[in-house]
């Protein structure tokens, strides 16, 4: 896991924030953005790489800088099997330093299993299934009952290819492409930032899944009001997270 340079602030310590490499680190390698000593009173997010932009942009937002963050490898969600093993992992290295530790995880493919892990650890995770709802809103994101929709959030639409079309193998076999996706009728962007060129490679994303095409500004939706309600010390979630 990739380590935070000495002396970095939260809003400082993701190597190359705006570069296409920083994201590649997430998904590869995670990255580690804990201080080498934990002051007292510190609470440990664990969260996917996927989520480090935005966890980073609502703290700087909120001004929770008594948080501090370990970023897993975002990859870990093609083998949604391998997430609970690497979050144990997790705990038990940090557990030490952290009395108070918080997954930035919603299910993510683990069959609950994630979930019982942290009921076992006594550890507090995101509700929801995946973090598609998580930004969009779960109540929200249930009613819409959009069975035929592709979701991709602003990381997904960046790396596109790493975690669509090369493990789906449709940089090889493009005609495989209807039957992975002959069954959706649209591509939905869920943005969490105004970004004209991230909506034009959704869009172009879309296009080569021959998808139509929608964007919504989520913005980082309920993940600030669970980070704001119990990210905090001593904090659970209140009524924010669980109207997500």
């Amino acid at each position: 896991m990739t380590p935070a340079p000495d002396g970095a602030t939260a809003a400082d310590r993701l190597p190359n924030s705006e570069t296409a490499s920083s994201d590649q680190a997430l998904a590869e390698q995670g990255y580690d953005l804990c201080p080498a000593a934990a002051a007292p009173g510190r609470i440990l997010l664990i969260a996917c790489g996927a989520l480090a932009r935005e966890i980073l942009a609502v703290t700087r937002q909120s001004g929770l800088e008594h948080l501090d963050l370990i970023c897993l490898p975002a990859k870990l969600h093609n083998t949604p099997e391998h997430i609970p093993d690497a979050v144990r992992a997790a705990v038990t290295r940090h557990r030490a330093s952290y009395p108070e530790i918080k997954l930035l995880y919603a299910d993510c493919g683990t069959g609950g299993r994630l979930a019982a892990l942290c009921d076992a650890l006594g550890i507090e995770m995101l509700p929801g299934a995946h973090c598609y709802a998580l930004f969009d809103g779960i109540g929200r994101f249930a009613a819409r009952g959009e069975m035929t929709s592709f979701y991709l959030t602003d990381f997904l639409v960046r790396q596109f290819d790493a975690f669509v079309w090369r493990p789906l193998g449709l940089d090889r076999h493009p005609e495989l492409r209807d039957l992975y996706f002959g069954n959706y009728r649209s591509l939905v962007h869920l943005a969490q930032v105004e970004d004209a060129a991230t909506a034009d490679l959704a869009a172009e994303h879309a296009a080569r899944l021959g998808l139509a095409f929608e964007r919504r500004l989520t913005g980082y939706g309920d993940l600030g009001a669970s980070l704001e309600t119990w990210a905090r010390p001593g904090g659970e979630r209140g009524s924010a997270s669980r109207d997500i």
